[in-house]
This record gives structure tokens, sequence and C-alpha cells, in this order.
């Protein structure tokens, strides 16, 4: 067993979180989750299961098996399927059925998305460990070169119970993701934008330095101050906390008078309105409140982001005695440290008081920033008044799902119009018949579908906690409609790429990608639609940035897990496209009169790879990245391996480094600084030709993209965005790594877009 794998059981056994979760040292998994099904009138429903994940297989049952080691193979099991390289796991978020929380994650075949299970923990952090120990699950097997099977092909076969031993994989798999076993939290070597000032009540604060990126728009009156402090507490507490709109933010919140949810748009993300009080204001300044889109997710090493910015909502228009401030972005980063038991809480805040003086905007609008961000000390505070016990966090469930605001009725729609989630058509499958003796058990062609054991519709099991929950009830608008949400699409995540996802946001002062203006463009020729400019002046240009910016794997990275700075790159840049359309384009490079026939035309050598970064919605745009090779391919064995692989084998090795060199604290924070495996998270479509190999990477594959796209979209032609691929080296022989191709992306503007339909 593996050390990651071994990690993973034993947070698992021992997290006192956890409603039932444990792990044993043979890799096994099991605990109380909930069936989440939507039944004939297309309302959720959860029927509480206990399941147990051992030997890549995942078996449902309706009590807990008896304690013996080998129970769970000598009793049987209502459901089970197995758990290989076709499947995949995304993290749903927080979501409410018959008014009660879960953290919803969903389990999908690759080569069929109609076939998925959708499960729900109690906590996030419950959650977490069942989606790393499925995703270990489904990829810890080693990849076999002579018994290649692509997931396209296999489809159901991977769901059969009866498990042959020269049962073949299609993945190569040495360790899960760069993410989850890379000591260093970030692979970008840039300098801190952050300049301690000041230090008061235990915090330490900071300011951010003028961000040329930003053009003197936001951070020249209303610069970015962070307070950072340490807290005796979980990081999953402290999140519960900040998370909650109820009574108890009472306790440590002095700025907030009252919060409620406006709009629950997805597990991730939402709108809320903060009525803050005046007594903490200066003399005779009004009361302000603040109507923000707010975005949370969890990492994989248990740091939980809250980012929040200002945005306009029909359904919430200023009141009389407030005025409206503007929040430019903000949120909190909470990462945990001594083994979890503490947690450093960083507030960020950026944000424009409306001031009607303007010789008050010096110092009182920063003497504010400050005090807000006090908050930090009375959370803190309230921990310790615990003595302690951070575990036992009250809050009830009529709170939990105030703040997560379901969505009321009718056809009004936010401003900052989310892309809705397209209602999941109903999962179809072989329904069994009533079960029982040795035939409870799944046939041979079993799958994830028949996990929703619909034949039981009528019996669960009783939760302890659920009497409670459902008495705690709550006087939101938003409470009549709180078990009538159908469960979105299922799609997965991503690291930077999700980020550029169509939101159609319309927000003051941003762009709305949708709406951007068509621009006079030229003739499309694939290949030189984004002009290049390697003096990094001209918006919305290209040019090649700096590989020593980038840390890769390092010769002995197997042992020391160490990465070194890249020295140059296997690639040149020689081209970029950034066009729009009505439908998503597709093998850009294979097209006639574009770079890459050009060069095929004309014989020899040249090796094209095409990252095409597709962003759908009524209007698809599409950032295709051009990179070419003199090196015949047999001389570079792992992208050999790569380019004439299977689509699993790319998927599990195509990895990504971003960072955000210019642009504000929020969407630096959003996109972050780490590689991802872009394949394990997004779906993409592989195109060979006979001297190219292009990625289409489909960005409307990712819900949780729809919590941090607008953010991006909100201030694109405000950013310097750097990017750097690679195919992950896992063994001794495919080490050290090496770059493929690096850019840089210099304040890209939609309206700039070449439109095909013009072409």
């Amino acid at each position: 067993m593996g050390g990651a794998e071994a990690a993973v059981v034993e947070a698992a056994s021992t997290a006192a979180a956890a409603e039932a979760a444990e792990g044993g040292e043979d890799g096994r998994m099991e605990g109380w989750l909930y069936l989440i099904r939507s039944n004939r009138l297309g309302l959720q429903t959860s029927r509480k299961r206990y399941f147990v994940l051992e030997d890549s297989a995942l078996r449902c049952f309706k009590a807990a098996p008896a304690p013996s080691s080998s129970s769970s193979k000598r009793e049987d099991p209502v459901r089970s399927a197995v758990i290989d390289s076709c499947i995949r796991v995304t993290d749903n978020g927080r979501e409410s059925v018959h008014r009660s929380v879960f953290y919803i994650f969903t389990l999908y075949n690759a080569s069929n998305h109609y076939d998925q299970l959708k499960l729900g923990a109690r906590s996030s952090e419950e959650a977490a460990r069942w989606i790393r120990c499925l995703m270990e699950s489904a990829l810890k097997s080693p990849r076999k070169d002579e018994h290649v099977v692509a997931c396209s092909h296999r489809r159901w076969q991977a769901f059969r119970l009866s498990r042959r031993s020269n049962r073949m994989h299609s993945i190569d798999w040495t360790i899960l993701s760069s993410s989850h076993n890379d000591p260093m939290a970030s692979d970008v070597i840039a300098p801190s934008a952050w300049t301690i000032f000041g230090c008061t009540n235990g915090l330490r604060l900071f300011t951010e330095a003028k961000d040329g990126g930003s053009r003197g728009k936001y951070w020249d009156d209303h610069p970015a101050i962070m307070a950072v402090g340490v807290v005796d507490a979980n990081s999953e507490d402290i999140f519960q906390t900040l998370m909650s709109l109820g009574q108890s933010r009472s306790e440590w919140d002095f700025c907030l008078r009252e919060g409620r949810v406006v709009e629950h748009l997805d597990g991730h993300s939402d709108i809320i309105h903060k009525k803050l009080r005046g007594d903490w204001l200066p003399w005779g300044m009004r009361k302000r409140d603040l109507l923000l889109r707010r975005y949370w997710r969890r990492e994989d090493d248990g740091t939980y982001v809250i980012l929040y910015h200002s945005v306009f909502h029909n359904r919430c228009s200023p009141e009389k005695g407030y005025i409206r401030a503007c929040l430019k972005s903000g949120g909190y980063v909470i990462s945990p440290v001594s083994q979890g038991r503490q947690s450093v809480v960083k507030h960020m805040l950026a944000i424009d008081w409306k001031f009607w003086k303007s010789y008050l905007l010096a110092s009182s609008a920063k003497y504010i920033t400050i005090r807000m961000l006090g908050r930090v000390a009375a959370l803190r505070e309230l921990f310790r008044a615990k003595n302690g016990n951070c575990a036992c966090m009250e809050f009830s469930s009529g709170e939990l799902m105030r703040d997560m605001g379901l969505p009321q009725g009718g056809n009004e729609r936010t401003k900052i119009e989310m892309q809705s989630a397209n209602e999941c058509e109903r999962l179809e499958g072989p329904v069994e018949g009533p079960q029982g003796g040795s035939n409870r058990h799944l046939s041979s062609t079993g799958s994830l579908v028949q996990l929703n054991d619909a034949t039981d519709e009528f019996f669960d099991v009783p939760d302890e906690s659920e009497y409670d929950q459902r008495e705690a009830m709550w006087s939101s608008d938003e409470s009549t409609h709180a078990a009538d949400q159908r469960h979105a699409k299922l799609s997965s995540a991503a690291v930077f790429v999700r980020k550029l996802h169509d939101l159609a946001v319309q927000k003051r002062g941003y762009i709305d990608l949708q709406g951007a203006a068509d621009a006079d463009n030229g003739p499309c020729y694939y290949g030189h639609t984004l002009p290049k400019d390697s003096s990094c002046t001209m918006p919305s240009s290209w040019s090649m940035t700096d590989p020593t910016t980038f840390l890769i794997r390092g010769e002995s990275y197997l042992l020391d897990r160490q990465k070194i700075k890249a020295e140059n790159t296997l690639m040149q840049m020689v081209g970029a496209d950034w066009i729009k359309s009505d439908k998503r384009e597709d093998d850009l490079a294979g097209r006639p009169g574009g770079l890459v026939q050009k060069y095929a035309a004309q014989g020899g050598s040249k090796f094209f790879f095409i990252v095409n970064i597709q962003v759908p919605g009524s209007t698809t745009y599409s950032l295709a990245l051009y990179y070419m090779m003199d090196t015949p391919l047999e001389k570079v064995p792992l992208l050999e391996r790569f380019v004439n692989g299977d689509d699993t084998f790319r998927n599990s090795r195509f990895k990504l480094i971003p960072y955000i060199s210019k642009g504000s604290w929020i969407v630096k924070q959003s996109v972050g600084k780490k590689a991802c495996l872009v394949g394990q998270a997004l779906e993409i479509n592989y195109f060979r030709g006979s001297n190219y190999l292009e990625l289409g990477v489909d960005i409307g594959s990712s819900t949780v993209a729809r919590g941090v796209v607008s953010l991006v979209l909100g201030y694109l032609n405000n950013l310097v965005i750097e990017m750097a691929f690679l195919v992950q080296g896992n063994t001794q022989e495919e080490l050290p790594e090496f770059l493929l191709g690096t850019c840089r992306l210099y304040y890209l503007d939609a309206s700039k877009a070449v439109s095909l339909d013009e072409c």
C-alpha cells in the first residue's frame, strides 16, 4: 500500500468529525454516506447507506456489516460496483436535501456520463477523505503497455463485479497528483506582493504593493490590506464559522448586523447580502451594506478558501438608511498547521466605502478596513473561549440551511447571470427486482447507476441528528424551496483552465464575455489570430515567458521530493488563436490554410503540440496555443508515449502550471501557482494528425469552475496570465521533467476575439 493511501486511511480512521468513516491497514474505507437521487418529480431525496471501499470495489449495505475483517465478503451487499481507471470523482460542494446539509460528490464513468452515483457526507472533511480514497482506488493499478485499452472503448466492462485475474488496465499511475504529494506549496518562483506595515491585537497587517496589472484602477485609491493570525481550531470548524450567517455569528463578528443568502448558485457559490452595524464606524458615518458573490473551495491539504466580490442583483436593491459599499476583492484563506490542531487565517479586503468627501478617503477608509480585519482576532478569541473544544460548533441545521440560501421560485435572475447548471437527465439503467438471499449482490454487468437502489426507496436508516435538524426551521424566503432542487449535471474541477468557463457575468465595470461587442476583425488564419508582442506592451497579445519561473521534478525527485528550476523548453511557441463561434471549435490544427497545415504541406520533421482551451456558452471562445519542435518525436520517449498513447494515459500525465503575474489578489488566490493534472479534472479531446497532436480542453465539463470563472472574467483585461505545460514524469527513467512550452497572455480582451462567422 502506498504512502498516500496509508495517510488517507489513517486520517479516515482517526478524524473525530467523521460520522463513521474508518480506514484500515488493508486500504479499506468504510462509513455511512447518503445516496442522493431524484424521484419521478425531479425532487432530490437522500437515503442513508453504509459503504465499504475495498479491493477496488465499492459495496453498499443497508446496515453496517459485522466487525469481522472478512465480513463484507461473506455478507451480500445491496449493490456493488468496480472502481477502476474509467471512474472519475467530482466535488459538488454544499447542497441541501430536505433541509439537511450535505457535502456532495459524484462518481461517474468517463465514457458514459449517465452512469453516475451521487453521494453525500455530513462534513467536508469526510467527503474529502472519500474522494481521495476513491481517486486512489481508481488510479492505483500500474500500467501494462502490452494490455492498453482506452476507457472510451471499455464502457460497461469497467463496472463488472466479477474481476478476472488478467484484467487489463490502461492507466499509468505512480503518484496520484502533483498537488497531493509534492511538499512545495507553489510550483512558481515569484516575489511576494505583500509588505508588513504593522501589528495590532496579535495580528500582522500587510498591504499589497501597487500592481501594474490593475493599471491603477483599484489599488491606488482602495489598497488591499490583509490581516494574518493563528486560531486554535481546525480549518473545517473555522470554515463553518465563517460561512454561517446566523445567530452564532454574533458571538464574534462585531461588524455584522444581519446577513442572508439572496440566491444559491451552486454547491460552491452563492449571492449574499450583509448589513453592517453602525456603532463601530466613525462618528457621523452612515451604515453600510454589501451585496457579494461568495465562492469557496477546499484544497487537498485541508486549506479552505473563501472569496468575495461585489455584484448587482435585481432582487436586492439598495435599502433606505444604508449606503452600499463596493468590495473590489476580499476573502479568507484558512490553512491547517500543527497537524491540524491550529490554523493560520488570512483575511484580505480591498473595499471602496463610498465616501462622498474625497479628503476622508485616505485616512478613514484605511482605518475602517483595518477595524474590519480585526474580526480575525475576535474569531481567535471565540475558539479560545471554547477551551480548545473546537469540534463542538453548535450550528443548527436551520442556520446552515439559511446560509445555503436555497433559490426561490419564479423567473427572476441575478444580474451577474450565471450559466445555470443544466438539469441532468434521469439516470437510466436496469433496475433489479426485490433482492433476497444470495441474489442481493450486483450482477456481472452492473454499473454505478445500480448503486442507486430504487427498489428500497422507502427504506432508510434513521439518522440520530435528522430529527433535530428537521425541527430547526428558519424564516428565510428561500426555505419553501429547500427540497426542490434538482441535481446539477455532473462535471469535474481543475486548477486554472476551469477559471475561463463562460458564466455570462454582468457586473458594474466588469467584462461580460457573452455580451462583449464584436470588433472589426480581419480574416481568420489559424495560428495567427492573436498577435505576438515580445515587449508585452500591446493588450491582447502573447509571448513566451521565462521557463526559470517554473519548478519541475528533478532527477532525484523520487528520493527527496525536491523540485528544480526549469532551464528551457522542448518546444517553441509559434502562434496563438483567440477566436469565438456559436459552437465548439475542434481540431484547429487540421483545418486547411492554418499554420500547422502550411508546414505539413512543406514536409519535414517539424511536430506541433496545440493546447486548445475551449470556453463554451451561448458564444464559444477558444484560446489555442501552438508549439513546435524540430527534434524527431522518437528521440523524446516520454513525449512519444504521450502522443501515441491512449487517452487514459494522456489524461494521467498532461500537467499545467498556472501563474497570474499581474492582477488582483482575488484572482491570484483563485488560480494559485500549483501544478495540476488537467485530464484528471476536465475532459480533454485529443486530435492526432500526421504532424501534430491537439488537446481540446473542455472548460464546460467543470461545475466548480462556475464559482471561480466570474472572478477571472471580471478582471480578464487587467490580467497577465502565464502558463507552462509538461508531461508528468513518474519513474526514474522519465526524470528530470522538461517543459513542453510556456506562454504569457497579456491583458486579453473578449471584444478582440476573432469571430469565425466572419471568416
